[in-house]
């Protein structure tokens, strides 16, 4: 039984025309990090905070899922539950895809979170007015993305994946962000075979077992073509 596990990054949904935000500089749309994703960023300005999350969720809604996207969706139709997709954006694009097995690590542009009671309710409109928590009634709704410093989603379950999975494979990813920038040596670990699908190779500390440059959209169709072809010829 085929077990594999795939990490997505920022890469991936860069060919849909998503911008990854974080430029040369090292700003997010002339922001420094420290001002638009972290706690205390929301707590010292929450209004530049909502904006900026408003802002991208408009932007995303303008996009659709491209080839690579696509293709994984594809997979998971074969596969079923021995495909685990694990991404690290905050955007839609896998589950418009038809992706259904999949964690969203780093949260969703499309949920909100409430402050007051905890809850994560799906969220398409702005936050900048102070909506009311469909939940609790209270205005204090934050964007549900894991800033730096809190705790991502589903660690358990993606650990636990990557543990018994026979392939992990990490498209359009750098690499340089924990815990996901960890995950590769954790599968080689325990004798997983590793593939990086990604414009140029990562900073990976651990090498992975295949690594292979270019665009998502050509790569990630390619490959799972291959997976395809090879669970034909075993039955």
């Amino acid at each position: 039984m085929t077990r594999i596990v795939v990490l997505t990054g920022a890469g991936i949904s860069a060919e849909s025309g998503v911008p990854t935000f974080r430029g040369p500089d090292g700003l997010w749309e002339g922001h420094r990090i420290e001002d638009v994703a972290t706690p205390e960023a929301f707590e010292r300005d929450p209004d530049t905070v909502l904006a900026f999350y408003d802002a991208r969720r408009r932007a995303v809604a303008s996009v659709v899922p491209n080839a690579a996207h696509r293709a994984l969706a594809r997979l998971e139709g074969g596969l079923g539950s021995d495909l685990l997709v694990v991404t690290q954006n905050v955007d839609d694009l896998h589950d418009r895809a038809g992706s259904r097995n999949l964690v969203h690590m780093h949260g969703e542009l499309r949920r909100a979170l409430c402050v007051a009671c905890g809850a994560r309710p799906g969220w398409d409109g702005d936050l900048l007015d102070r909506p009311a928590c469909p939940v609790c009634g209270e205005r204090m709704l934050r964007p549900d993305v894991v800033w730096f410093g809190e705790m991502p989603y589903g660690l358990d379950r993606i650990e636990q994946a990557i543990v018994a999975c026979e392939a992990f494979v990490s498209i359009g990813t750098s690499g340089a962000v924990y815990p996901a920038a960890g995950y590769v040596a954790l599968a080689a670990a325990f004798g997983a075979h590793t593939v990086e699908l990604n414009l140029e190779p990562s900073d990976s500390v651990v090498p992975f077992d295949d690594a292979r440059a270019g665009f998502a959209t050509d790569l990630v169709p390619a490959w799972v073509d291959e997976i395809v072809t090879a669970r034909r010829q075993r039955r």
